[in-house]
């Protein structure tokens, strides 16, 4: 079974003034997924600016995230590491605080091989019951995990069960799925990819544009699963030039800022993230307005 099928929110970590983790802002943020049909949270990952929280802070959020979400809908927690044994600590604890999966970034700066990938995720699916979704995303990690390396995963452990595609290949996602011979639930990394990430056998995104757009992300997968292609599609078309605002700088940098001009404040971004310059925000804020946004 699923963890989740349709949008999860990759949802950002809002600060207050002196960038301490703002809670209260939080729970408000996840009320305001759950009243627009996010499917699911996922909290504490890259858009939630995971690798700038201490460990104690990231099982604080976690614990918070499932705490506020109330059983209402799953939660998958970012617990990814370069390091095998802290990787193992985090999916631990977020299966300790009720997460309901875990998402799972490959190693980044010292890398791996594809047999250090594969013994990296099955030493940390044998220490845990928890589904785990793969995460790909090579332009952030300078790692790459292979189709054959996806589906050597899956078939030798029965909690790897998902894939968040994010290489923005799409002959790769397509030989992957085919390689995993149905084991696999895949989803998009990119959000300008949804509908042909959903094409090939995908079952929803992990996104950000969802923070400032749930209810319109929840809609195109739900209608393209459905078999309202059309719909999907005209969604999915809708939102590339907002999409591409959002990515203009490092995210997440510029979904921080849609969020703080629809009047969200979620504060500013730890450093080495800093505000977005002054013509990309510009950008950003007019292709706001232009979906109706703002």
């Amino acid at each position: 079974m699923s963890i989740f099928t349709g949008s999860g929110v990759a949802i950002v970590t809002p600060m207050k003034d002196n960038l301490e983790v703002n809670f209260d802002k939080l729970e408000e943020l996840i009320e305001f997924h759950v009243a627009n049909g996010t499917d699911c949270i996922v909290i504490a990952g890259t858009t939630g600016e995971g690798s700038t929280l201490t460990m104690e802070e990231h099982r604080k959020v976690i614990k918070a995230a499932v705490d506020f979400t109330k059983h209402r809908i799953p939660v998958v927690a970012g617990t990814g590491s370069n390091c095998t044994k802290t990787a193992i600590q985090l999916t631990k604890e977020a299966e300790e605080d009720g997460a309901d999966g875990a998402l799972i970034v490959t190693p980044y700066y010292n890398k791996a091989t594809q047999t250090g990938l594969v013994k990296h995720y099955s030493q940390i699916a044998s220490e845990t019951k928890l589904p785990i979704i793969l995460y790909n995303v090579p332009g952030r990690t300078g790692c790459n995990i292979l189709p054959e390396t996806v589906a050597t995963l899956v078939k030798e452990n029965e909690n790897i069960v998902g894939l968040k595609e994010a290489t923005g290949n799409m002959a790769q996602a397509s030989k992957t799925m085919n390689l995993c011979d149905g084991k696999l639930e895949m989803y998009s990394g990119e959000d300008g990819l949804v509908v042909p990430l959903l094409s090939i056998g995908g079952i929803g995104v992990i996104s950000v544009i969802a923070n400032i757009a749930p209810k319109q992300t929840h809609d195109m997968v739900a209608s393209y699963l459905a078999g309202d292609r059309e719909t999907a599609l005209k969604l999915q078309m809708k939102s590339l030039s907002l999409v591409d605002a959002l990515f203009s700088e490092v995210n997440p940098i510029p979904v921080k800022r849609a969020l703080n001009l629809m009047g969200m404040d979620v504060g500013s971004l730890r450093a080495p993230l800093c505000e977005m310059g002054d013509a990309n925000a510009a950008v950003l804020e007019r292709e706001m307005k232009a979906y109706g946004l703002l």
